[in-house]
């Protein structure tokens, strides 16, 4: 093989990957990033055998080393020096599964940038990639519009509020989108392109505008708008033209009507009743998102500044949960289900900040200077035909850093952004000059491309191959359970974690939820069995809360039926382990007092419930809790308004069927009879024993003279179960009514 053959392989391989943002692997676990990890790790592995080759035939293939070279290389190297330095160095080396993050994938980004810059070399064959890319993103973008239809081709369809194409995620898809616009609207702008070019660029400049703004993240959309304000007032200082100046000034004019519509008009009717408009509108720092940033950010810091190593080299990539969980701000939880787990801080320069320190936000922040200096200093000199280049990357990353003030890059984003900084590269330093060495590959050189194949091949299957064996094993153990077979879902659960593979974190506590789920179908020895696996995590993440707390609730599962049993003693150290590692986590407390519940010791659960609503106030289910436990005390009265204001604080508790007969359980106790009523009344509105419910309800209904209203549920009953019609007409004469 020749030089020039080698490097066309390389160049197919980059304009494959360019399509690597549109794999969703649906059956898996982190179907929209995972897919996308697995599959670009292995091109990029496949690729760097061949540029090895290719470098060591001619040594002019090797990138151009220019300031945005070592900006990057230098980030690249805070993240290694980083993980070596992190407090879970694990989770750093090889991410979540969640994200696929991690300093293993981050590799494959600067192998890839290498490569990038190596061989796409011209100008054609860089408009050619961005062509690509621009495609790409039409593509994606149309995926999203397929969510706002019913068609289940389109995964996230039904009509959603907000689309999220082919990332998963609606901030994703808002940063990715949105360099997508500013690369068509800069291609639309060149002067030396066909009508149907122009065409193209303009869709691409629609579409991706259009989807941006679906997104409805007004971080995305903010950045947008900054984003076309600054390519307005460049082109105006450049061209010196009186349409710029004109658009500048429409663009800022349009800017400042929308905020002082935005204020004078978000509390009107029209606004309240969109939901996209009522969600673009809020600006208010009372918004529970925005909040929700802020107490992010405000953890992450405190935990940044905590000792001189942190603040120096942070938590370490992919741990910003750390610091995270240890200054957990109680507003978080409003209840079960509540987002209470923030894997990152919803902020690239506060993630840089908390998880590599001071160098990691310095590095970071040097790869947009360098980028943004270069194209300064280009657009300067440049002739005026190739100034739409430099005017169109200077907006784009500007509106790219203010995106990624709101929130963080995963894969399509960063192969997308590498994909421009490489371009910015050619645009402001150009490329090295090839020599060609027109020699094919000698047997030493043959032999080493044999053996490097056949190691990264063995690579393959070992990072990606078995990881995907694993995920997919985890989703149809999963899939088992939601068919009834739960004993099949355990079999696939522990095929999952024998690979003994990147992603076990994830598949123990999915595999604990499982037997939280269904643990009256599996056995005593099930739930021990799932303990030992989440052991595992407990021991390898020696700063992380959840594995102690999943390990509690298991424990607790075991010990409930016995008040002597060891289990909850077990219970108790794992969740107050779970405190030591996360003091404000208010959940945790529901842990600790049901251990004492199941001990029978009444008092310590009551002063543990009562921590948790001492930590936050409003919400219904510490109420609910501590309600239950009272009135398995014995105190019927302050069990009723526990469990009574559990369901008129601000997040209220969303009570269950079987909770409200337990509510009912005490009117009985204290012959309650309105309040018996208006809680049958919430009971007839479930499906299931609806006829009896509302046997029941008519007989209430009678007892407090309500007539009419007895006769028509007794009727009811009977419409609902012919069985009852016989005793509902007896009751009904009873009371003297008719039939």
């Amino acid at each position: 093989m020749r030089d020039h053959f080698l490097a066309k392989i390389l160049k197919f391989g980059v304009y494959a990957a360019a399509f690597i943002p549109l794999v969703i692997f649906s059956q898996f676990i982190s179907p929209f990033h995972f897919g996308k990890v697995i599959v670009f790790r292995s091109i990029i592995e496949i690729l760097f055998v061949f540029y090895l080759i290719l470098i060591w035939k001619n040594k002019s293939y090797l990138p151009s080393r220019n300031l945005i070279f070592w900006a990057f290389l230098l980030f690249t190297l805070v993240f290694g020096i980083t993980t070596l330095t992190s407090s879970q160095p694990y989770e750093s080396f090889w991410g979540t599964l969640e994200r696929m993050g991690g300093f293993w994938s981050f590799l494959h980004f600067f192998v890839y940038y290498i490569i990038l810059t190596s061989v796409i070399r011209t100008r054609k064959e860089w408009l050619r990639l961005l062509d690509i890319a621009i495609f790409v993103g039409i593509l994606s973008a149309i995926y999203g519009f397929g969510q706002k239809t019913d068609i289940k081709f389109f995964i996230g369809s039904g009509n959603r509020a907000r689309i999220f194409g082919t990332l998963g995620n609606a901030a994703l898809f808002g940063g990715y989108e949105l360099m997508i616009t500013f690369l068509s609207l800069t291609l639309f702008l060149r002067t030396d392109i066909s009508r149907n070019k122009r065409l193209y660029y303009f869709a691409g400049l629609a579409v991706a505008g259009a989807s941006t703004l679906m997104t409805a993240v007004r971080g995305s959309i903010l950045g947008l708008a900054l984003g076309l304000v600054v390519f307005a007032f460049l082109s105006a200082w450049k061209y010196r033209s009186a349409q710029a100046k004109k658009m500048l000034i429409v663009l800022v004019a349009a800017m400042a009507i929308l905020v002082a519509g935005v204020l004078l008009f978000r509390g009107s009717d029209f606004i309240k009743k969109s939901g996209y408009l009522t969600r673009i509108t809020d600006f208010s720092f009372k918004s529970y998102t925005v909040q929700t940033r802020f107490w992010a950010w405000e953890a992450g810091l405190k935990g940044w500044r905590e000792t001189p190593n942190n603040i120096i080299l942070g938590w370490g990539p992919e741990n910003f949960n750390i610091p995270f969980s240890r200054n957990f701000n109680p507003n978080f939880f409003t209840g079960m289900g509540a987002e209470t787990f923030f894997d990152r801080a919803h902020s690239m320069f506060v993630e840089s900040l908390v998880t590599m320190g001071i160098i990691g936000l310095a590095a970071y922040v040097l790869i947009f200077f360098a980028s943004l200096k270069t194209l300064w200093h280009k657009l300067r000199q440049t002739a005026n035909a190739d100034a739409p280049y430099f005017i169109g990357m200077i907006s784009l990353l500007v509106a790219y850093i203010v995106h990624n003030a709101f929130f963080f890059d995963t894969s399509a984003n960063f192969l997308l952004f590498f994909t421009v900084l490489g371009f910015i590269s050619f645009l402001s330093y150009g490329s090295p000059e090839i020599s060609s060495s027109g020699k094919g590959i000698s047997k030493k050189q043959e032999l080493s491309f044999a053996v490097l194949l056949i190691l990264t091949a063995v690579l393959i299957y070992k990072t990606n191959i078995i990881p995907a064996k694993a995920n997919y094993a985890t989703t149809r153990a999963i899939v088992s359970g939601w068919q009834g077979d739960y004993r099949g879902g355990v079999d696939k659960f522990k095929e999952s974690l024998s690979y003994n593979t990147f992603g076990s974190y994830e598949y123990r506590h999915r595999y604990a939820e499982f037997v939280f789920e269904n643990y009256s179908k599996l056995t005593a020895q099930d739930i021990l069995d799932v303990i030992k696996e989440v052991e595992k995590n407990a021991s390898r993440s020696q700063l992380d809360y959840l594995p102690h707390l999943y390990l509690a609730r298991l424990y607790i599962l075991l010990g409930k039926d016995d008040p002597n049993s060891e289990y909850n003693d077990l219970a108790l150290a794992q969740a107050n382990k779970a405190l030591e590692l996360s003091p404000k986590f208010v959940r945790a407390y529901y842990e600790t007092g049901q251990a004492y519940a199941n001990k029978k010791e009444y008092d310590k659960a009551i002063e543990e419930f009562k921590k948790a609503i001492a930590l936050n106030p409003d919400v219904g289910a510490s109420y609910w809790y501590l309600g239950n436990i009272e009135g398995q005390k014995g105190n019927t009265d302050t069990a009723i308004s526990l469990m009574e204001k559990s369901l008129s604080v601000p997040n209220r508790y969303s009570i269950t069927e079987p909770e409200l007969l337990k509510l009912a359980s005490f009117y009985i106790k204290k012959n309650n009879y309105p309040k018996l009523a208006e809680t049958y009344e919430r009971l007839v509105r479930f499906k299931t024993r609806k006829a009896e419910y509302s046997a029941t309800l008519a007989a209430i209904y009678a007892r407090l003279g309500r007539i009419e209203d007895a006769i028509a549920q007794a009727k009811e009953a009977a419409k609902l179960n012919p069985a009852f019609e016989s005793e509902a007409r007896s009751f009904v004469n009873s009371i003297g009514g008719t039939w």
